[in-house]
């Protein structure tokens, strides 16, 4: 997550320094959608408060939490959150997709929730490739040969990332921001002052006096991130609450430390993900069916102009003006349509 007033700037830097292409719509594509006029894009009353039973599996280096729903014979779909966030940015958007007949997948990202390691000596290590690892082996368990993905935030870049190392386990992809893949290199390049100064927490993070502020607060510390993301978006205690309570993870801290620096070049990663991100550092384009989302997060990137180059197959964009950063909780109707409509690109 990154401040909502300056993300687009960080976007528009970091893409136009791996493809000059995304400058310019690609022939034919269609073009960007808003919400129809006066529409509600808001969850309205709220009324679903459960995914339903937390189910356990071993997939890969951790033993993966996840929610499911919908039939088991439907189209998988597989719903991935951000930080500070959890399953219950999909509790609205899982119930629709599944009266559709998809089979809604939704699990906890490592050091999330009842997600743990099978192994006390395996590193803490929040890096994009590992965490898209975690969700293939998650596939790998369940048996599922193809999904469609969405996700914001960390779910946004993961989907993103296993679009590219894996593009034949994704049948299509909804990706909220747009292309997130971190670029170490790019992301080494500094900012102007005011856009440095919404990316606080990551320098935060970066000393040891933060990892013990986050420890203690992290309640706190995560609503102020909410309410700073998505400032029109008036939830209740409890809606946190249910999700805060994933942030009890023994291991929530190590990977959300670990992810920030080793985004800012500030700790290694491990061997055995080196490959994937060799081909990662390469901004490479992603090819699959893709709707991108903009919403009021995003800043001057909302209308998708600066990563456009970046998606190669059947593509389109829409706009979600008044929605911060936890779209799929804040706007769970047209979210849950973009899923159906590029499932039929």
């Amino acid at each position: 997550m990154i401040s909502r007033r300056l993300f687009g700037q960080t976007v528009a830097a970091g893409v136009a320094a791996t493809s000059l292409a995304a400058c310019s719509p690609k022939p034919g594509a269609a073009p960007a959608a808003a919400a129809p006029p006066g529409a509600d894009l808001r969850a309205g009353s709220g009324k679903n408060t459960s995914l339903g039973p937390v189910k356990q599996i071993t997939a890969g280096a951790v033993d993966m939490g996840y929610f499911e729903s919908g039939p088991a014979t439907g189209q998988a779909v597989v719903l991935l959150h951000g930080w500070p966030y959890d399953p219950y940015s999909y509790v609205d958007v899982a119930p629709l997709l599944a009266a559709q007949g998809y089979r809604v997948i939704v699990p906890f990202l490592r050091g999330y929730g009842t997600t743990t390691f099978t192994s006390a000596q395996t590193v803490r290590n929040g890096q994009q490739s590992a965490i898209a690892l975690d969700v293939i082996a998650l596939l790998d368990a369940l048996k599922i040969d193809k999904a469609i993905f969405g996700g914001y935030d960390w779910g946004s870049r993961t989907a993103a990332a296993i679009a590219v190392l894996w593009p034949e386990r994704v049948k299509a992809l909804v990706a909220v921001s747009g292309y997130l893949i971190t670029n170490l290199v790019a992301n080494l390049q500094p900012l102007a002052p005011a856009a440095e100064q919404g990316w606080w927490y990551q320098y935060y993070f970066a000393t040891e006096r933060g990892v013990l502020g986050y420890t203690k607060n992290r309640h706190d510390f995560a609503k102020l991130i909410w309410k700073n993301a998505s400032p029109a978006w008036n939830f209740d205690d409890a809606t946190f609450d249910r999700s805060a309570a994933a942030f009890g993870n023994p291991d929530h801290v190590a990977i959300v430390v670990h992810n920030y620096r080793w985004r800012l070049g500030l700790a290694a990663g491990e061997p055995q993900y080196e490959s994937y991100e060799q081909k990662l550092q390469t901004a490479p384009a992603i090819a699959v069916p893709t709707i991108t989302i903009g919403s009021d997060f995003d800043g001057a990137a909302a209308d998708g102009m600066a990563y456009r180059g970046k998606f190669t197959g059947k593509y389109a964009h829409r706009v979600f003006a008044g929605i911060g950063h936890n779209v799929p909780q804040e706007a769970p109707q047209p979210f849950t349509q973009a899923i159906v409509d590029v499932d039929h690109f």
